[in-house]
């Protein structure tokens, strides 16, 4: 069904006067404008002086993804309900938003891309839903004042099939087949894939998950197993609540054949992982260090951050890892080859739960402190366990960093098609590897904990990082900082004044 312009305004002039009107997937068509950049406004509730409705901003203006997340609100949960059926097949899903308005709001945006939209209602009213792109722009039957709390139900059909392509590290991302079932690697912006959301790494919710699978099937999430309910037919509705705050990134679902395998760690602390029946032995060798791993990063960074930890073997072709929250994705073949190539990998992703996760990045061009924090402590531990020794992999790192600068930007400085390239990884490690030769082994240790235990559940960007290390070391480290997170050319390495930059090649 053809929907015309003139009638998508006859219905939000219907919705204005009170009526409630949903447009379904053929609707969302219509390409309803939207671009207004609402700004939100100080204060928890609406007054008489507040500005009149007007459209939140349909991202937060990260410069590099600039459409990722949205303006006008701050959400408080996801609950997701997935009907799954079977590997490929698509299957009826709904999400439910819990927000509140930071400004009045006349509409709204969420990231929400492909899938077959069925209805939207906010407060259980209906609501026009107009796709733009990656966008769905929501007006609701009526304004929602500033410091309003309010729902909105989207309902829809999911396809698993859904996935899109990078050219780095990447590669792919969004659903990802198995051969029973699927799982998620939603890093950078593949949520929207999945469910609509507020898509940024700076912006964190908790989640509640309700999956339901066939018979002879396991659902897993993040977090905690909530209950386990037999329904109609021989399936299974499994629940689960992903007990912190979680960047849409971070969200695993994954549905297959799995043998569930608890112990624990440090101070008692949960450690579960999730493997493919026909992994469990094959990959114990490897999953059995975890613990060692706990405590390992905890003497240098503190405390592990969440409730519980573990590993989900992915049972794909995967290229990589992800530290999804609290139950990072760890491909079949890094466990089943060399253990210091499957130790490096498995502690890079840990690390990744204290920085990355629990520190978040304030906007995407501090990915470095992500990766380069995951890589450090990766090639540290890598260094002590039989290894490539710490200062041979910088060295290495160093002699290439003014080609790495050249093809993909300083650390601080990526563009999006360059976010994941290797320079985000031991191009940034080696800014904190000269960090630490400047300030020496203890006061680097101190800058660390400090960093994990200062912005523990908050984000923080590259400023933050460089005020807080000139504060910890007791001198100003930004004339030292700057031109290794900046610019064309590498500086010379504390410590390491026969080291060479090798030339750069077009």
């Amino acid at each position: 069904m053809e929907i015309t312009t003139a009638r998508v305004r006859r219905v939000a002039l219907a919705l204005a006067l009170g009526g409630a009107v949903t447009l379904t997937c053929d609707a969302v068509l219509a390409g309803l404008p939207h671009r207004g950049h609402g700004s939100p406004a100080p204060g928890p509730s609406a007054a008489a002086s507040d500005p009149a409705p007007a459209p939140g901003a349909p991202g937060i203006g990260d410069p590099l993804m600039p459409l990722d997340g949205n303006g006008g609100y701050t959400v408080h949960r996801y609950t997701l309900d997935f009907d799954w059926q079977a590997p490929g097949t698509p299957f009826e899903a709904g999400a439910t938003i819990s927000a509140t308005a930071t400004q009045a709001l006349s509409r709204f945006d969420l990231d929400f891309a492909g899938n077959t939209l069925h209805k939207v209602t906010v407060d259980g009213a209906s609501a026009i839903a107009v796709r733009d792109g990656d966008e769905l722009v929501v007006t609701p039957a009526r304004p929602i004042p500033r410091g309003r709390a309010f729902a909105v139900r989207v309902t829809y059909t999911a396809d698993p099939t859904q996935r899109r392509q990078r050219g780095d590290a990447i590669r792919e991302y969004g659903w990802v087949p198995t051969a029973d079932g699927t799982l998620l690697c939603a890093q950078p912006d593949g949520a929207k894939l999945v469910f609509p959301v507020d898509d940024h790494p700076s912006l964190r919710a908790p989640v509640t998950f309700r999956i339901t699978t066939p018979a002879g099937l396991r659902a897993v999430a993040n977090g905690r197993l909530v209950e386990r309910v037999p329904r109609p037919g021989g399936r299974v509705r499994w629940t689960y609540d992903s007990e912190e705050p979680i960047a849409a990134q971070l969200i695993q679902v994954a549905i297959g054949k799995f043998t569930v395998v608890d112990s624990t760690g440090p101070r008692g602390l949960p450690v579960r992982d999730v493997v493919p029946d026909g992994l469990v032995a094959e990959t114990e060798p490897d999953r059995a260090l975890t613990p060692e791993h706990l405590a390992w990063l905890e003497r240098r960074l503190g405390p592990y951050p969440f409730r519980r930890y573990g590993v989900l073997v992915g049972d794909t072709d995967l290229p990589v890892a992800l530290e999804t929250q609290s139950l990072s994705l760890v491909p079949k073949d890094d466990l089943l080859g060399d253990r210091i190539d499957a130790e490096r990998n498995l502690v890079h992703e840990l690390t990744h739960h204290w920085t990355g996760d629990s520190v978040a990045i304030r906007r995407w061009s501090d990915l470095w402190l992500s990766e380069g924090h995951a890589r450090f402590y990766e090639r540290l531990y890598s260094d002590e366990h039989g290894g490539v020794s710490m200062e041979d992999a910088m060295r290495a790192a160093y002699e290439q960093h003014d080609q790495w600068r050249h093809d993909d930007g300083a650390p601080a400085e990526p563009t999006e098609p360059t976010l994941f390239k290797v320079m985000r990884y031991d191009g940034s490690a080696l800014v904190l590897y000269a960090l630490r030769e400047k300030v020496g082994d203890e006061t680097f240790d101190r800058i660390e904990r400090t960093w994990v235990t200062r912005y523990r559940g908050r984000a923080a960007g590259t400023k933050d990082f460089v005020a807080l290390a000139s504060r910890v070391a007791g001198e100003d480290l930004t004339p030292f900082l700057t031109p290794w997170l900046y610019g064309p050319d590498t500086p010379p390495m504390p410590g390491h004044p026969d080291w060479q930059v090798d030339p750069v090649e077009d």
